[in-house]
């Protein structure tokens, strides 16, 4: 078989992101006096495919932006962190995908997005440049993209021998058809409680919703925050592993941080156990950091 031309490839979402900080989430009806507000370059599948990058992968973007001056900031983003932008292409009819982020005192956050471009990508033609790019040993998906997009790419993928990593954020009921040609299904405490139907907190409880949301994946971890995460390979027992204690600055990207550094050390040919243990260190060290520190060259793990 040919060696794959990079590390990893995310096909995903590209947003904009608009943070405002304020002193706690508003409720219903509730207008609150912010502290301050910037921009971001975001997305769950531009976040991924910056943090493996940064972490040393080769790795490239299959996605899809506006015509605007929102586009022209994601694509520069990619680029300045060295993702190989070829097959990002441009919607003349949809706007580049954008959310709103409100992040609280307490470095917690709530957010809402616009897809706009990144639910025009086409399942056929995604795939067609996996192959285009050259492939790569690790493909990122995420459910902010259609999902016969994730399933002709997962397909694509596995023909080509690569471990599919899908990160099931935002929840959404996936189809028995995608999570067969998924090898790692990554979701936090809120995902795993909504596609279980059953309360998860703490490593206990997603221990015992694994068997709700098992179906056909090789391998599951549920992410907990504070709590530290849970991996279930099949066929081995669940693996608690303890969180990292950090002074947290901002929780707002930490999933993806994870997931980033999760396949550049899965790339690396660690194993799973050992690469989430990687990607829980990297991203408790995140956590740790301002936006503006996040923006500059750091060490990790």
């Amino acid at each position: 078989m040919t060696k794959p031309e990079f590390d990893v490839i995310v096909c995903g979402s590209l947003h904009l992101d608009i943070m405002v900080d304020a002193p706690h989430l508003p409720q219903l009806d509730e207008t609150i006096p912010g502290t301050k507000w910037g921009m971001v370059c975001g997305g769950k599948g531009g976040n991924q495919a910056v943090m493996a990058a940064r972490l040393g992968s080769k790795t490239a973007m299959i996605g899809r932006i506006g015509d605007d001056d929102f586009g022209s900031k994601l694509h520069a983003n990619l680029e300045k962190w060295g993702v190989h932008t070829q097959a990002v292409s441009t919607d003349h009819s949809a706007g580049s995908g954008m959310s709103v982020a409100v992040l609280d005192a307490n470095g917690d956050y709530g957010a809402v997005i616009v897809s706009g471009a990144n639910l025009m990508l086409e399942p056929e033609k995604c795939a067609a440049d996996w192959t285009a790019i050259g492939g790569a040993g690790i493909v990122i998906l995420q459910n902010e993209i259609p999902e016969n997009v994730n399933i002709c790419v997962a397909r694509q993928a596995k023909l080509s021998g690569a471990m599919t990593i899908l990160n099931a954020a935002p929840v959404r009921a996936n189809s028995d058809e995608l999570l067969s040609l998924i090898d790692v299904l990554v979701v936090n405490r809120v995902e795993a409680q909504m596609l279980a139907g059953v309360a998860v907190s703490d490593a206990a409880s997603a221990i015992a919703a694994l068997d709700y949301i098992e179906n056909n994946c090789a391998a599951i971890i549920v992410t907990l925050g504070g709590e530290g995460l849970v991996v279930w390979q099949r066929g081995n027992a669940p693996i608690v592993i303890a969180p990292q204690k950090v002074k947290v600055v901002s929780t707002h990207g930490a999933g993806d941080c994870f997931i980033g550094a999760l396949a550049s050390h899965l790339a690396l040919g660690n194993n799973l156990e050992a690469a989430a243990h990687f990607a829980n260190r990297t991203a408790a060290h995140y956590v740790s950091l301002s936006l503006d520190a996040r923006d500059q060259p750091f060490e990790f793990a």
